[in-house]
């Protein structure tokens, strides 16, 4: 027996991993996309808690259980930022003089 679960991402990139990893263990990942799912707001103060709150989002919708992640980048010396605040962050290009 397979069980359906729903990667609570769009990230196809992710959902190609997690397929992998669970390839031969009599799971389906299928992408939140596949439900009409959309991304939930990450309030969480971690990546744990984030992850969480995107997982019971698409499962609550979906009627699957779900699996999720969440990242970032924390760097020592700024004391762990930005951490979950990553994406808030904007970086332009530099301009370039030639």
């Amino acid at each position: 027996m397979t069980l359906k679960i729903v990667l609570a991402s769009n990230n196809t990139g992710k959902l190609k991993e997690f397929q992998q990893l669970l390839a031969g263990r009599h799971f389906e990942v299928l992408p939140q996309a596949q439900f009409r799912i959309d991304d939930v707001e990450e309030t969480g103060l971690s990546f744990v808690e984030n992850a969480i709150i995107k997982a019971r989002h698409a499962s609550k919708i979906a009627g699957l259980p779900a699996i999720a992640d969440d990242s970032g980048l924390e760097v020592d010396f700024l004391q762990g930022a930005p951490g979950i605040y990553l994406s808030l962050i904007h970086i332009s290009e530099p301009t370039r003089p030639y």
